[in-house]
């Protein structure tokens, strides 16, 4: 039990190492983030020179002090016991309107005021009043166009992929995958049928979902999941857990996904067999999994992969990209994944990079094993995507044999 009293230890004793300023400045980041975000915008839209007059300073500053204590409010009683999903919407909208703002109000406060310097634009005054109109008019036109993006059912992207000990009889295997729905306080029932719509057009023959389903229970948000159900796939469909899962009854998802016809994946394997040839899919459980304190979950590669022919092509389903690390040792062939959202509203992607190995799209790890990181299908809290679109993923496995007899 660590000594708080103002006594100090003997001479004897070992002295507890001194932390360094950024790690206490990472302790109490959760609390100096959102002061950030709210005083920053203030300071440069109403104290950088623009002489407003007083009612509207003082209406300004107000707002911004009402944004500030009411964002975390909101946030506590729209995700925390209570789960009031109208003040989780409010908190969370206030979350990525505060966060465009602020950037905007950095760049823009910065860069258009030098560039209107060097121009020679106006006086002092005319130049802050330009830069706040200019940060406003940027932040409204991209939270319309995010909010848009976020929104929309997201469009296919197709690549071709091609894995060296793929047989020719699995040439032109079409694996289409959502990652990321987030169904949550946002109702997209409608939102979700029509996802899935998109997903039996593309006539894929195995279908992946890589975890993140949803923000709630599996009976909170039942009714937004169940359209999963009626996804297609000539040869499977199959699943594994996010560590949103695990923020919220995960074997309840594990659960339903199974009720609705997906095969739960846990740190198991299933056999595609097409033209003679063979391709082991494996799924593991996401890496908070052990954490999470459920019995039986965790993310266990060997055990995925126990009983499998090492000479055949491995697909691995894992919510995370950096979980590529053990892919890549263990020389799996292609592993899919999601989680970073592409980082979903820019600049956030720079942060995501501190995490993760890989941000969207494909990258090589190894000698043999490649990464597809999915920018994710719905959005996770703010609903805003920008500079950052969601994607339903179409990849056509490609066997250099078959090219080679082409």
């Amino acid at each position: 039990m660590t000594d708080t009293s103002d006594t100090r230890p003997a001479d004897s004793e070992a002295q507890a190492p001194r932390r360094s300023p950024l790690l206490r400045l990472m302790r109490h980041l959760p609390l100096i983030a959102p002061v950030l975000l709210w005083a920053v915008p203030c300071g440069v839209l109403l104290y950088t020179g623009q002489h407003w007059p007083l009612a509207v300073t003082l209406t300004g500053t107000a707002l911004f002090v009402l944004g500030l204590i009411g964002m975390p409010l909101a946030m506590m009683r729209g995700h925390g016991r209570r789960q009031q999903d109208r003040m989780a919407i409010l908190g969370d909208s206030l979350l990525g309107g505060s966060w465009v703002l602020f950037t905007w109000s950095v760049l823009l406060g910065v860069l258009l005021r030098i560039a209107l310097t060097v121009a020679g634009v106006g006086d002092g005054e005319d130049r802050a009043r330009i830069v706040t109109w200019a940060v406003l008019g940027t932040t409204a036109v991209l939270l319309a166009w995010g909010y848009a993006e976020a929104r929309r059912v997201p469009r296919v992207r197709r690549l071709d992929v091609q894995l060296p000990r793929l047989g020719a009889g699995l040439d032109g295997t079409r694996v289409a995958l959502i990652t990321d729905t987030h169904y949550g306080p946002l109702d997209r029932a409608r939102w979700s049928e029509r996802v899935c719509e998109t997903m039996n057009a593309l006539e894929a023959d195995l279908v992946c979902h890589t975890g993140d389903i949803a923000d709630g229970t599996a009976e909170r948000r039942r009714a937004q999941a169940v359209p999963l159900g009626t996804v297609r796939a000539t040869k499977a469909r199959v699943y594994v857990t996010g560590n949103h899962e695990y923020y919220s009854e995960a074997q309840g998802w594990v659960d339903l996904m199974d009720e609705l016809g997906w095969e739960p994946l846990r740190n198991r394997h299933l056999l595609l067999e097409r033209g003679g040839d063979t391709l082991v899919v494996a799924g593991v459980d996401d890496v908070t999994a052990e954490s999470s304190g459920l019995p039986g979950h965790g993310a266990h590669l060997d055990r995925a992969l126990h009983g499998a022919d090492p000479d055949l092509p491995v697909l691995l389903l894992a919510h995370q990209p950096k979980f590529v690390d053990r892919a890549a040792a263990a020389g799996i062939d292609l592993q899919l994944s999601g989680h970073t959202h592409g980082g979903q509203i820019w600049p956030f992607h720079h942060l995501v990079r501190l995490d993760q190995p890989a941000l969207a799209g494909l990258s090589r790890h190894g000698s043999r094993t490649l990464l597809y990181t999915s920018r994710g299908t719905g959005f996770w809290g703010p609903p805003f995507r920008v500079f950052a679109p969601s994607e339903i993923t179409l990849l056509v496995l490609r066997s250099p044999q078959a090219t080679a007899a082409s």
